[in-house]
């Protein structure tokens, strides 16, 4: 009977790895290591860009007309922002700080974590900005309706489907 292994996938009556992969601990962690890396450029790149035009906008005559109430949504939507890019720039401190301390499976998991972190701000950063923008551009009670739309198109892309996929394609013992 195999059981599933520390890291995912299953292992074998002596506790070798039977998904496919013949890697060690070190060669695993070196592996999931790179590729949360180019998951995490995917996403700075992103909350950059928007993080930087969130910056902008407070120098911009509009700002000044603008409601307490939108105000308040432009503030919060800022420090979501910051909030964002701190948990999604925690992954690159984590391993420089702890670099070379023979941590790399122990560093993988923390970063995959604060990127995961990183992600549902990042929603909640999307989710307050297009609500700040609707508001301004529309001024019409769809405004919530169109902002939980797009949150349940983002809940279903990000975390429903590979939900789906993890329950469908369970290892099978």
């Amino acid at each position: 009977m195999a059981a599933t292994g520390e890291q995912g996938g299953t292992t074998g009556p002596g506790g070798e790895r039977r998904d496919g992969r013949h890697e060690s601990t070190d060669e695993r962690a070196d592996r999931l290591w790179n590729e949360l890396l180019q998951e995490v450029r995917v996403t700075q790149t992103g909350v950059q860009i928007l993080f930087g035009f969130l910056l902008t906008v407070v120098f911009t005559p509009r700002f000044a007309t603008l409601d307490d109430t939108d105000r308040v949504i432009y503030v919060v939507t800022v420090v979501l922002g910051a909030a964002t890019t701190g948990a999604l720039v925690g992954p690159v401190s984590f391993h420089r700080i702890v670099t070379g301390r023979r941590m790399k499976p122990q560093t993988v998991a923390w970063a995959a974590r604060l990127t995961m972190v990183g992600v549902v701000l990042l929603l909640a950063t999307v989710a307050s900005a297009l609500l700040l923008i609707l508001r301004i551009a529309l001024d019409n009670a769809a405004v919530p309706w169109l902002v939980a739309g797009v949150v349940a198109w983002l809940l279903l892309c990000w975390f429903g489907l590979p939900g789906w996929a993890l329950h469908r394609h369970k290892p099978r013992e």
